[in-house]
C-alpha cells in the first residue's frame, strides 16, 4: 500500500515520518526499527534516525511505500 506524506517546509527527519504516519507508535519504536535495518529511503536502507528526507523521495517501512510531496 502506498501514503502520499505532505512535508511541510524543507524537510521531516525520518523518525518524525514514522511516527506522523502512524507507522510507528512511538519515538523509541520509530529509532529501534530504524537502528535495525528495517526502513529504505529511495530503496537503501538508512540507519540514521534523523535523515532530512525531502519531497521526491520515497520510504519503505512495514510493507508500507511512503511518498513524500511537497505541502501545497
Amino acid at each position: 500500500m502506498s501514503i502520499q506524506f505532505a512535508v511541510r517546509g524543507e524537510y521531516i527527519q525520518l523518525d518524525q515520518l514514522l511516527k506522523a504516519t502512524g507507522l510507528s507508535d512511538s519515538g523509541g519504536s520509530a529509532h529501534a526499527a530504524i537502528a535495525d535495518g528495517l526502513v529504505k529511503v529511495d530503496g537503501v536502507v538508512d540507519t540514521r534516525k534523523r535523515a532530512k528526507l525531502r519531497p521526491g523521495q520515497t520510504v519503505f517501512f512495514a510493507g508500507e511505500t511512503i511518498e513524500l510531496v511537497a505541502e501545497a
